[in-house]
């Protein structure tokens, strides 16, 4: 049996990198999958990708257009999610990301910290606050958040992404005692350099991040690594799993 089936899951950035690898892996275990994407093409080929992955487990997929850091937005995508599907149990708050814009906090402009903290840490935020009780109605499920080993590391150059991400972590973990009563797990994947097309971007010009790169040792994660694990937490396998950082990182962070 697919280990997803039955499950509706809402993948905030679903459209690229690692939400779309989770979409596709989430419809081939069985789910019905909401891609919410800022991007109408790239949320469009994400949903065509993944309900054909789905295609032979029962799983689907619907892109809807959604920016995570407006509320009327959520609202909409989350009451059109139980509308088509009839229920949320997975939340994936996938939905951030840096830029070479980011730096020390004596020279960063003011602009790129409220960029990634609105992105990352206000839309991990505004998604939980409108999911969990959609959640919590059908009898529990999981809230997937994802932080960063940056958040876990001393790295210098990326103050405002280790801020957005470090909050994260401590939300996950606050949120995961908060909402147990409900049968809510809530866990974050911490990934280190992964292999995105945003990242391989990212990766040309930058010493800091190809430092990174070469300390992985079991070579650099791509966006199915953080998939797989988004399916595990996912799924009733992980029925005991809360306020854990699941760091997914070819062991960078151990040396």
């Amino acid at each position: 049996m697919a280990r997803l089936a039955g499950k509706v899951a809402f993948i905030t950035g679903g459209g690229g990198g690692i939400g779309r690898a989770t979409a596709e892996r989430f419809a081939e275990e069985g789910a019905k999958v909401v891609i919410a994407e800022i991007d109408d093409a790239r949320g469009k080929a994400a949903e065509e990708s993944a309900r054909a992955k789905g295609k032979n487990s029962g799983g689907d997929a619907l892109f809807i257009r959604c920016d995570v850091r407006e509320q009327a937005q959520v609202e909409a995508a989350m009451a059109e999610t139980v509308k088509r599907f009839g229920k949320l149990n997975v939340l994936h708050n996938n939905a951030g990301g840096s830029s070479p814009q980011d730096g020390p906090v004596t020279t960063v402009s003011e602009d790129e910290f409220w960029r990634v903290i609105k992105l990352d840490l206000y839309g991990t935020f505004l998604c939980s606050r409108i999911g969990i009780p959609l959640i919590a109605k059908a009898g529990g499920g999981s809230v997937i958040n994802m932080t960063s080993t940056l958040a876990l590391n001393a790295v210098p150059g990326r103050d405002c992404y280790t801020a957005a991400k470090g909050a994260i972590a401590a939300m996950t973990r606050s949120m995961a005692v908060e909402f147990a009563p409900q049968k809510i797990r809530v866990n974050a994947i911490a990934p280190s350099v992964t292999l995105s097309d945003r990242v391989k971007k990212l990766l040309e010009g930058s010493k800091d991040i190809e430092k990174l790169a070469s300390q992985h040792l079991m070579g650099l994660g791509y966006p199915i690594h953080m998939a797989n694990m988004a399916v595990y937490l996912a799924s009733d396998e992980a029925e005991i799993t809360t306020g854990a950082i699941m760091v997914v990182d070819s062991g960078a962070t151990i040396w």
